[in-house]
């Protein structure tokens, strides 16, 4: 099993949401958050200085079986991506196991992705 996490911009987050869903993925989660990127910027408003370096975007964390990854990668890069500096990032890891509290399932069957014929 695969953790994938992605921060994306937060125009993107509609496209994300149904590539994923196309994809196979049933359910993630998500939230709003800020950072701090390579852009360092100033704007300047009615005569106030505003640093805008502080961007928003939205943070996704799904949970896969291996066989899912690729194409949950794919589907997050295809519709995130802007070509434009900030596009975002996609981070994976390993989960040792999972476990389902009200049926008590454990490993990949705790999962919300139905099982496909690889």
């Amino acid at each position: 099993m695969k953790k994938v996490e992605a921060i994306i911009r937060k125009t993107k987050f509609e496209e994300v949401k149904k590539a994923l869903n196309q994809a196979g993925i049933e359910f993630f989660t998500y939230w709003d958050v800020r950072g701090v990127g390579k852009d360092r910027e100033e704007r300047t408003y009615r005569g106030i200085n505003y640093d805008t370096s502080s961007i928003e975007r939205t943070m996704l964390s799904i949970y896969v079986r291996d066989h899912f990854l690729e194409r949950t990668v794919t589907s997050i890069q295809t519709a995130a991506k802007t070509g434009e500096i900030g596009d975002g990032k996609i981070f994976v890891s390993e989960i040792e196991t999972a476990y389902r509290i009200r049926t008590g399932e454990k490993g990949g069957e705790a999962l919300y992705i139905k099982e496909e014929e690889e």
